[in-house]
């Protein structure tokens, strides 16, 4: 669940960024670099027994000349131009869960023991963006690598996005593929050697490639509040959707996102 959270907040905050931004090139009234709001997710989990939740979500965001901070994305801009944009990033992986919040009757009918696992925690990911836009469209690309040695893992994403101006908001369809590598992909969804040594089955899925589609939608309410959602799905490939981790017939995962932001000035700039 927490990485559909994720995926659908990451989402809705570059939607709202990049709306903001072509707010200020087209003109007045120029909205604020900073935004803070809050927001709800509604998705589903793939992993054993913790079904759909409904989450409430801060969300914290700022757009600077070179800078930028986008929820558990920060990224600093090497090249900026209309057209095309090179970044250094860190993003948090949220990936992961407790096993205390699994279902143990589910796991024990795929297998294995509850008792014998051991939790998959969050990291951080390093790595580089890029993305171009014009008229034909956004096209994203992300390359990160854990570092904390969490999983030890690479994770490579595409995205497409054709944004749609509907009166005063933007509707942007999406289409993606993210590509992760066998050392990610066992650490959260095979069993690690120490659980395999308890007794638990020895499974380790490999490098995996999940489609994803969705739309993501902005729009200002007034001259400081605004709108933003999105609506995500996300194919499971037969080595995720296998895993005794997770539940038997899961081939695909949802997420919601909507929520509001207000442009602000902080303290220290009311100051001058």
């Amino acid at each position: 669940m927490i990485r559909l959270l994720s995926l659908a907040l990451l989402s809705s905050l570059a939607c709202l960024a990049s709306a903001q931004a072509r707010g200020e090139q087209e003109g007045p009234p120029a909205r604020s670099p900073w935004g803070i709001g809050v927001a709800a997710v509604v998705s589903d989990s793939p992993y054993a027994g913790e079904g759909t939740r409904v989450v409430p979500v801060p969300l914290l965001s700022y757009e600077g000349e070179r800078f930028y901070f986008r929820g558990i994305t920060a990224g600093w801009r090497l090249v900026d131009t209309p057209g095309f944009e090179f970044s250094l990033l860190g993003k948090a992986r949220l990936d992961g869960f407790d096993v205390e919040d699994l279902d143990s009757g589910r796991l024990a009918r795929n297998g294995v023991d509850a008792a014998l696992l051991e939790d998959r925690d969050r990291g951080l990911d390093l790595g580089l963006g890029a993305e171009w836009s014009g008229t034909a469209g956004e096209l994203q690309l992300e390359l990160l690598a854990d570092a904390t040695d969490r999983s030890g893992g690479q994770e490579v994403s595409l995205q497409y996005g054709y944004p749609i101006r509907l009166a005063r908001g933007l509707l942007t369809p999406i289409a993606g593929l993210t590509w992760q590598s066998d050392d990610l992909v066992d650490y959260y969804y095979g069993t690690l050697p120490a659980e395999i040594a308890r007794g638990v089955v020895d499974y380790r899925p490999g490098a995996a490639t999940t489609p994803h589609v969705g739309v993501s939608f902005f729009r200002p309410l007034g001259s400081t509040w605004s709108l933003v959602g999105s609506l995500r799905y996300s194919r499971l490939p037969d080595a995720i959707a296998d895993s005794p981790l997770v539940d038997r017939g899961s081939d695909g995962s949802t997420s919601l996102f909507i929520g509001v932001s207000r442009g602000f000035r902080p303290w220290w700039m009311r100051q001058r």
